[in-house]
């Protein structure tokens, strides 16, 4: 007997391990599946559903911040996304804050911790749809009574075709069962095949869960003490190990719904288990996110902690755009004024905007800045970045540039400061019209409020002296960009039609006008007084 056990042990042992090997789930491969805005702002949406001091459609448009959240998050599943996309759309207040810095500087102090956390993490990645809807919002299906005793049909079946023997009418008794489990099927199909999805994300989750729990790091306390519970249950969402046999798969759910009875039956566990997989979500995603802002930190050599300003300050030293390659640095400083920024056409005034509101968006939301030094006020951020004429909306350029600047008046007369980056106000109008309606609106948000803003209209400068102070961006002799104190003395618009190839004739025109306009509109000074004393408008 020994003998004949000892032969054939190696094949029953190879058996054995191919039938654990189909019938066991497969470590799946980390997928970065595409995903919808809409699917990734879900978070925020049902967190704050009154929209409070989320960064709106134009200031995240005008800011380049889809770029800029496709850099952050290359490689992070929609779960991180989710969390990374609340915190940049929202802010945190000081002591979230201040406690994502001392995770990010605990995660950075190890790199070997790190790297075991991010392949731990590994299964979120394969989730292929949002799952925050299902848990915060979705009314779940209610499960019918007789949602376990669907294997009765298959047996009234087989009995009525056992009964053919005795009777032709047992045809008519196999055919009624029949058709009721066809039409189960087609009735819940949809909602199944979404469900489907949706259970995937969900076990992927609870996978991750039991893999961090397993390891040993302070940020995984809580990890630890809802791994056994993230196994069983993830367990008691899957499916028999028989049906990972394609034939047993079919014939079970055509023949004993196995499918539809899955489905409901997960549906109750989600149900009742809800919060605690709102719980595993949350910690998953949180994780998640403070890994992919501490791989982005190692991978960005120009960042700094960003400190708070207590008096609406804005100084950033040596601050660089994430997404320029290579990024000339400035610095800037406000002491409790906003800024009026001039310089010659293509110098990089947009540039250095989109840069300065990056940085403090960024400062806000994750508590860092690209640049050597920073302390900058932690306030919502508002961008008006050169709106264009609305093709299908039927606007104008001026009707657009007037209805987003009511909506930055409007943000200015809430109970909370803001800073407001605004590039090139009211191009839609003419010269006279543009001066007199960018000075009116710029006076009024900058007499509450952190207003930076840059313009060819020069004038604007002396008209708001009292609210901005003046700055200029050029090239020193080595060809670096400087930003020093002072208005631009030399503009450049008339230079570059001879080096665009204009021709000498259309260049001496320009210049014969452009000498009898300046004449014309010379004004010595006196500027400042015109809006200097105007009431101001606060707050209520």
């Amino acid at each position: 007997m020994s003998r004949l056990f000892a032969t054939f042990a190696p094949a029953v042992a190879l058996l054995a391990r191919r039938m654990r090997s189909l019938m066991s789930a497969a470590e799946p491969d980390p997928v970065d599946y595409p995903f919808a805005a809409s699917d990734i702002g879900q978070l925020h949406r049902l967190s704050h559903a009154d929209g409070a001091a989320a960064v709106d459609a134009q200031t995240w448009d005008g800011l380049l911040l889809d770029a800029y959240f496709e850099k952050l998050t290359g490689q992070v599943s929609i779960f991180g996304k989710q969390v990374l996309h609340d915190r940049l759309a929202g802010g945190l207040a000081d002591a979230p804050r201040a406690a994502l810095g001392e995770r990010l500087r605990s995660l950075l102090a190890d790199r070997m911790q790190l790297a075991a956390l991010q392949r731990a993490s590994g299964p979120l990645r394969a989730a292929d749809t949002e799952i925050a809807s299902v848990l915060l919002e979705q009314a779940l299906p209610v499960v019918p009574a007789w949602a376990d005793k669907l294997w009765l049909l298959f047996f009234g079946m087989a009995a009525s075709v056992a009964a053919v023997a005795l009777s032709p009418l047992g045809w008519l008794a196999a055919g009624f069962f029949l058709y009721q489990m066809l039409s189960i099927q087609v009735r819940h199909h949809d909602r199944m095949a979404a469900w489907e999805r949706a259970l995937h994300s969900l076990q992927m989750m609870l996978r991750a869960s039991s893999v961090l729990g397993a390891l040993e790091h302070p940020m995984l306390r809580d990890f630890d003490a809802a791994a056994q519970a993230s196994g069983k249950l993830n367990r008691r969402l899957s499916r028999s190990p028989l049906t990972a046999i394609p034939v047993i798969r079919a014939y079970a759910d055509w023949f004993l719904l196995a499918n539809v009875s899955h489905y409901f039956k997960t549906v109750g566990l989600v149900g009742s288990h809800r919060k605690f997989l709102l719980e595993a979500y949350l910690r998953c995603a949180n994780l998640e996110a403070d890994l992919a802002l501490a791989q982005h930190l190692l991978e960005m050599p120009s960042t700094c902690w960003a400190a708070r300003s207590s008096d609406a300050s804005v100084a950033l030293e040596a601050a660089v755009h994430p997404l320029l390659p290579a990024p000339a640095a400035l610095s800037i400083a406000l002491r409790g004024r906003g800024a009026f920024i001039s310089g010659q056409n293509g110098i990089g005034k947009s540039t250095l905007l989109r840069t300065v509101g990056l940085n403090l968006l960024v400062a806000r939301a994750f508590g860092f800045c690209y640049a050597a030094g920073a302390t900058v006020p932690m306030l919502p951020v508002y961008s008006s970045m050169q709106s264009e004429d609305s093709l299908l909306g039927g606007e104008s350029l001026y009707i657009a540039e007037l209805q987003r600047a009511k909506e930055l008046l409007a943000a200015a007369s809430g109970p909370q400061r803001a800073i407001y980056i605004i590039d090139e106000i009211f191009r839609g109008t003419n010269h006279l019209e543009s001066v007199s309606a960018a000075a009116a609106v710029l006076d009024v948000l900058a007499a509450d409020n952190i207003v930076i803003v840059s313009s060819h209209n020069l004038v604007l400068a002396t008209l708001l002296e009292h609210r901005l102070q003046q700055f200029c961006v050029a090239l020193d002799e080595h060809g670096a960009l400087t930003l020093s104190p002072g208005l631009l003395a030399h503009t450049n618009g008339i230079a570059l039609l001879a080096q665009r190839g204009f021709g000498p004739a259309i260049e001496a025109r320009a210049a014969k006008v452009f000498d009898w306009l300046g004449a014309y509109l010379a004004q010595p000074g006196g500027g400042g007084e015109v809006l200097g004393d105007a009431p101001a408008l606060r707050r209520a």
